[in-house]
């Protein structure tokens, strides 16, 4: 993925733009959920700058994804990559492990953590809801209590727009709090979101804990897997087949869409700047658009068709009840973070990193 690329391009300009990380110099950080779409691209940022002084700890499930994913810098000493499950300890994860380098830094200290490590694809909550859960609550739980005994100055909890549930049309500020129907399996993702930032708060409370929440929109980038089936990661797949994208609905909810370089960014500035004990919306004001808007612009930049073909009985089953969420950025912003791609440019780079990595393994 990393190559010349309009990823690679974009996450350059994040440091062009001034992100500047000299603060970390010297430290340990570890991203959990390193595979994943958001906590690969926060590993991208983080390796990607030119003038990285910090260790680089990458944890994530699959190692011969990991291996793929982070080709360009596997070799780095600022790099390390171990496998690990957050539903059990660290220590349990260091057990029998191979990485020697990892499991020495782990050992020693951490100074932060990011923790990005949670499924957000919906076919996974309804097949795997209790698995959602414990990643969520379990795996917040096991990574805090490693970083109060290994020296861990902050945490970041990559937390989900979701929480807010249900609201009345209004875009929803950290305060906001609306309707989720905790009896349904598909709350298993958003339940367990709000039930680990209030663990959150708990630990800032009493063990005097670091931890910033981010709580991201609707993210979408090129790094996800063939198992999403986030819609977006579906539209992407239909066009990059030759397909027309078809919409069992009429795709009117409403969604504010985040380029994962600027929800990498916004990671970043949290960790740097953020408030201890505080939750920040994490957007794109401008790129507010419903799933039919959004079909017919990946369609239309792939010069392709969006068709409809509706069923009488249409059920929601595993997809979100919320019919439109935005979000008020403005206590993120306070901090110097703006997002640098709206919803055009992020997902024409999406569109053409996906299709230079299609071409580049059809030709393996």
């Amino acid at each position: 993925m990393i190559g010349n690329s309009p990823y690679k391009e974009d996450i350059a300009r994040l440091f062009r733009e001034g992100l500047e990380l000299e603060r970390l110099h010297g430290k340990t950080i570890l991203v959990a959920g390193a595979t994943g779409l958001v906590g690969g691209c926060v590993v991208d940022v983080l390796m990607q700058n030119p003038v990285r002084c910090y260790k680089v700890i990458a944890a994530g499930r699959n190692k011969e994804r990991a291996r793929q994913k982070f080709a360009a810098y596997w070799e780095d000493d600022c790099f390390s990559f171990i496998e690990m499950d957050v539903t059990q300890t660290v220590q349990e994860n260091l057990e029998g492990q191979t990485n020697e380098k990892a499991c020495s830094y782990l050992l020693e200290r951490v100074d932060y953590i990011i923790d990005a490590a949670s499924n957000a694809s919906p076919n996974f909550f309804k097949l795997k809801p209790v698995e959602v859960m414990k990643a969520n609550i379990n795996g917040v739980s096991h990574l805090i209590e490693y970083g109060l005994e290994h020296g861990m100055r902050r945490m970041v909890y990559v937390s989900s727009g979701e929480i807010y549930g249900e609201g009345d049309g209004s875009e929803f500020t950290e305060m906001s709090s609306g309707y989720v129907d905790c009896a349904s399996v598909r709350a298993c993702y958003p339940s367990s979101k709000r039930a680990a930032e209030t663990l959150c708060m708990s630990y800032v409370e009493e063990y005097h804990a670091d931890v910033v929440i981010a709580r991201l929109s609707h993210t979408y980038g090129p790094g996800f897997t063939e198992s999403d089936n986030r819609v977006f990661a579906q539209f992407i797949r239909n066009v990059l087949r030759g397909e027309d994208i078809v919409l069992k609905s009429k795709g009117e909810a409403f969604r504010s869409w985040l380029y994962v370089v600027d929800a990498a960014h916004a990671i970043l500035r949290l960790l740097m700047d953020g408030e201890k004990g505080n939750a920040y919306n994490v957007a794109h004001s401008e790129s507010n658009i419903s799933i039919r808007q959004l079909a017919e612009l990946i369609a239309g930049k792939a010069h392709r068709k969006v068709v409809f073909d509706i069923p009488e009985d249409a059920l929601q089953g595993n997809t979100t009840p919320i019919t439109k969420a935005t979000f008020n950025t403005d206590k993120l912003k306070a901090l110097g973070w703006k997002p640098l791609f709206d919803v055009e440019q992020g997902f024409e780079h999406t569109l053409a990193e996906c299709s230079a990595g299609s071409h580049s393994s059809s030709k393996q």
